[in-house]
Formats: structure tokens, sequence, C-alpha cells
């Protein structure tokens, strides 16, 4: 008997024992709302009793599979249960083999190919290709083989909601669905602050549990005259988000992190090849983004009407640009980095950060808040039960929710809680 049996709810000792009985179960629901508790408990039991064989544990990243699901386990169940080999990734669970698969991509499929296993467990299951999930389905071919999925709400259209959650009866799959309220464990305080870190299409995904479609504005949160400032603070360190273009815009956006806890964008500078009738090199970017910083002509980064020295610490890069950031490393007035750039996670955390009155713009970067106030969902990508926004228009926001998304090992304490992760 796993050592916190004793603090499980109903419904997650219930979803927890389906798997005895289902081939397949995928607990869905709102975040912080007990799915995963109930899967590890699940998963580790399955290790345990169930069928002898070979596990795999998967999710969109390895590193999202070890933050979500392993360290918690270890967590939980101690190294005499759990154990992981941080160095070669190898995971056991009652001494039995567990694999580790990161499924980011059509290709991840390739990597289980030809495997024969005894049971599965999926973390954030919306998140992999439908390619990996048919393929890890056709490997679970040991008798008494199961399998575990946790998800939270996507696109109503989404082929997993459509073609398994929607069929549970049908397929014979235990589905359970979670609210806040299943997690006992919540202080009322607590919820209520989750609460609101969440406006609009994430309240009624990751709060209420609904799968809903995108429609709209992506950043429907955003409000001039809360996220628009005339005035700046004092900074506690510089960064530069640049989205490249060659033939395109290239944008950059000088943030800062600002010493009453908001990440501040205090500049932009764009270049739009089309409209100036000319391509840039590398050098010549690199050359005119030194220069913009060094003038500091618009004023815009003044601090109680005094001009404010700007250290940049670093510059998040466009990750397609590879030769840019190569240049910026040559030149050394800047040390370059490749920005993550997830669009959904990115546009959630900048969302989370604007909700929150967290992150605020200066006046003076007219097109960034231009395409803030015009960045929609695209309804043909609904369509395919994808998430995406339209491509138009859009270099300064690309900037900014992969720079925001990048640097929030900075900005996330401030939050109440941590978007990126779902621990429970």
């Amino acid at each position: 008997m796993s050592p916190a049996i004793g603090a499980l709810s109903p419904k997650q000792r219930a979803a927890w024992w389906a798997l005895e009985d289902c081939g397949l179960v995928i607990l869905e629901g709102a975040v912080r709302s007990g799915k995963s508790v109930a899967a590890d408990h699940a998963f580790v039991d399955l290790a345990a009793h169930g069928p002898q064989g070979n596990l795999l544990l998967a999710g969109r990243t390895q590193d999202t599979v070890i933050r979500n699901v392993i360290h918690p386990l270890m967590d939980v169940f101690g190294e005499g249960e759990v154990n992981f080999n941080r160095g070669s990734r190898e995971l056991r669970i009652h001494g039995r083999r567990v694999y580790v698969v990161g499924a980011n991509d059509e290709r991840a499929q390739e990597k289980i190919r030809g495997l024969t296993l005894a049971g599965a467990y999926v973390d954030e299951a919306s998140t992999i290709p439908e390619s990996f999930w048919m393929m890890l389905r056709s490997r679970l071919s040991a008798e008494g083989s199961r399998m575990i999925a946790t998800t939270n709400p996507d696109a109503p259209l989404h082929w997993l909601k459509r073609d398994w959650l929607d069929r549970a009866d049908e397929l014979g799959v235990g589905r359970f669905s979670f609210r806040l309220e299943d997690n006992p464990h919540l202080p009322d305080a607590y919820v209520e602050s989750v609460k609101r870190e969440f406006t609009g299409l994430w309240y009624r995904r990751f709060i209420l549990g609904e799968w809903v479609a995108a429609e709209g504005a992506v950043f429907d949160m955003f409000d001039p005259v809360l996220h628009v400032s005339d005035e700046l603070p004092a900074m506690q360190t510089w960064w530069l988000f640049v989205d490249y273009g060659t033939a395109t815009v290239t944008h950059a956006l000088l943030a800062g992190l600002g010493t009453d806890e908001r990440l501040y964008v205090a500049r932009e500078w764009r270049w739009d090849a089309k409209e100036r009738r000319r391509q840039l090199t590398d050098a010549e970017y690199s050359v005119h983004l030194r220069d913009w910083l060094a003038s500091g002509a618009d004023g815009a980064y003044r601090v109680n009407g005094k001009p404010a020295p700007v250290q940049l610490k670093r510059a998040y890069v466009d990750p397609s640009a590879v030769s840019f950031s190569a240049q910026l490393r040559r030149d050394g007035w800047v040390k370059p980095r490749e920005a993550e750039n997830d669009v959904l996670d990115g546009i959630r955390y900048t969302a989370t950060l604007l909700t929150s009155g967290r992150l605020c713009i200066h006046r003076s970067c007219a097109h960034l808040i231009r395409e803030l106030t015009g960045y929609r969902w695209d309804a043909k990508a609904q369509e395919r039960g994808e998430d995406s926004p339209v491509k138009a228009d859009d270099h300064g926001v690309d900037a900014l929710r992969y720079g925001a998304y990048t640097t929030r090992r900075y900005t996330r304490r401030w939050l109440v809680y941590d978007t990126t992760k779902e621990a429970a």
C-alpha cells in the first residue's frame, strides 16, 4: 500500500483502482486538481503488481517528464521504490526498468517502434503527437498491459477528446474528470488565488476543466490603461528579446526586470525589409542594434526624468536565427542565448503576466502595443483541433512571448501559481 493512500480523495482512489479493470485510464481536467497524484500512485502500483515486462513513461519532453512526474514520485515514494539516475536518465520503479521518452514531434514514434511493453504512463497527453499515441497503444502487447494518461483540456476537436474521451464508453476507457474541488488538500485561499491567475480561455480550460475553442483575441486581457506605462522604475536586470527575419521583419525589445517586481518592455526597434526595400546582413543587424541601444534617443528608459544606464545581461534570440546569434557572439557586445519558442506555453505565460499585472509596456512601443490588440486565434486551425494564432503582423508579439517565457525563472516567483508546471 502506498505511504499516502490515506490522503487520497475518493475520486483519486477510484481512478487508481480503475486501472485494474481498464486497459486505458485517462484523467483530465483542471490544474492542481489531483490528477497527477492519482496517476502516480496507479503507475507505481502497476510497477509493483502488474504483468511482467518493461514500462514506459512519456511526455512532451524528457525534461517535463522528470519535472512533472519523476521528481514528485521520488519525493513521495523515496529511493526504496523509485530510483532515477540523472546521468543516464534510467528510471527503475520497484526494480523494474522504465523507459523515459519525450514526444514533441512526429518523429518521436520511432523511439518506441519495436518495443513490447507491459504498461505506460503519459503525462500531458494532449501535447504529444497522435502518431506517438497510436504507436504506443500498439506497443502494449503484453498480456494484461495497461496505460494511464493525464491531460489538461485543449481544443474541443483535439484528437484525444474526439477519438478517445468522447468514445470512452464505447472503447472501454476509464475517463475521470477532475476539478479543483476534487483536491482535498488545497486551502480555500489558495484555490481563490489560483483562479485569479487565469482569465478567458485559460480560466475555462485550466480552472473549469472545459474543452473549449480558442476564439477571438489571443490576449483578450490586454488593457492599454492597465498595461501601458509612461514611466519606468529602476531596473534590476536588462535583456534584449529579438525576433529575427532576413526578408521580412526583425523586431527587438529592450526588456527590464523592475524593482517593483514587474517585467517592463522599455523600447522597441524594428526593421521591415519589405517596407524599407532593403535586407540587412547579420553584421548590419548587430551594428544597428548596438547603436540603437547606445543612443537612447526616445528617452524611454529614463527613471525620474534622468537617463538610466543599460547593462544587458543577455539577448534572447529567435532559435531559428543561428547565424545571427553567431554574429552577436563574434561581435561580443552582448551574450546571445537561444530563446524557448514554444508558442502555446509562451502565450499562456505572457497571458498570466498580463492578468496578474506583472507585465507593463512603455508607450513608445507603438508597434508592439498595436500587435497585442490585433493578435488573434486562427479559426481554420481550430477546425483541425489545434490552437494556433494567425501568422500575420506578429513579430513584436513573438519576441515578447518567447522572451517572457524564457526568462520565467526570474518572474514566476511573483506569481502565486507557476503555470509552467502542474505538480498535482
